[in-house]
């Protein structure tokens, strides 16, 4: 099984390094890691560092692959398919792209159809992409990565264009991919409770750095919250066992007459 560790981990733009010294835990397939940590932390930039389009020092340690590198999938807050494509023929370009040459098998067809059923989007598939919705065109982006065959799929807000009902479905779908395929998951998520709820493991960012790591019910604390985000914020139990955040307020927020 597919297996993960960053050692001492940087990148940047130009010879400014905006995250530096990374090193985490050994993830692995199966699990979903959220990357949290307030606005312009280094999320992004991490994941290009770790997919490879950016540069910088340290290594991934990258173990139990069959396709080395070119297992490591990442999807971008944007993406730069041609609006002219259909949902489904810009889902089956992107199987193809991935490698195993153009001719169209059964087995693509079946893997997109299964794609597109699972994020709920099959209505959706001959349509034109310049035609939909922002919401529309996440989802139809994560269909595309989703049929390039990841082992270590990288998602940078993922559910940011989409309504609750379809961030609940994605990111439970994500999850359960994650389990059956042996997929190793990160996910860039600002809502903290999603995180608690669908991940295994948190990695939490503020300023280029790796303040915390380890189990998502241990890191997203009370001690957190108000040091990274600066609120007042408890964490509590809620059904099935699962945690939430409630957020009383903002650390120093002025009292209301």
């Amino acid at each position: 099984m597919v297996s993960l560790q960053l050692k001492g981990v940087g990148a940047g733009y130009g010879r400014t390094l905006t995250v530096s010294g990374v090193t985490t835990p050994v993830f692995t397939g199966g699990e979903v890691v959220a990357v949290i940590g307030p606005n312009a932390a280094g999320k992004s930039t991490l994941f290009k560092r770790i997919a490879g389009l950016l540069k910088g020092p340290g290594e991934l340690q990258l173990e139990g692959s069959r396709k080395g590198e070119a297992g490591i999938v990442y999807m971008p807050q944007d993406t730069s398919a041609s609006p002219a494509l259909t949902v489904y023929e810009s889902v089956l370009l992107a199987r193809k792209q991935h490698g195993g040459g153009w001719a169209v098998r059964p087995e693509d067809l079946a893997l997109i159809d299964e794609t597109l059923a699972s994020l709920g989007i099959r209505d959706i598939a001959f349509r034109q992409l310049g035609e939909l919705s922002g919401g529309q065109r996440q989802l139809a982006s994560i269909a595309q990565t989703l049929v390039r065959d990841p082992e270590v799929l990288l998602m940078d807000e993922p559910t940011s264009a989409l309504d609750l009902h379809r961030q609940l479905q994605v990111l439970a779908f994500t999850r359960e991919l994650a389990r059956r395929r042996g997929l190793l998951v990160f996910i860039a998520i600002h809502d903290l409770n999603q995180a608690l709820r669908f991940s295994d493991q948190t990695l939490v960012l503020a300023n280029g750095c790796l303040c915390a790591s380890g189990s998502s019910s241990t890191v997203i604390s009370t001690e957190m919250l108000s040091e990274i985000y600066q609120v007042n914020a408890r964490v509590e139990p809620c059904s099935r066992g699962t945690l939430q955040v409630i957020v009383d307020g903002m650390v120093d927020e002025p009292a209301v007459a």
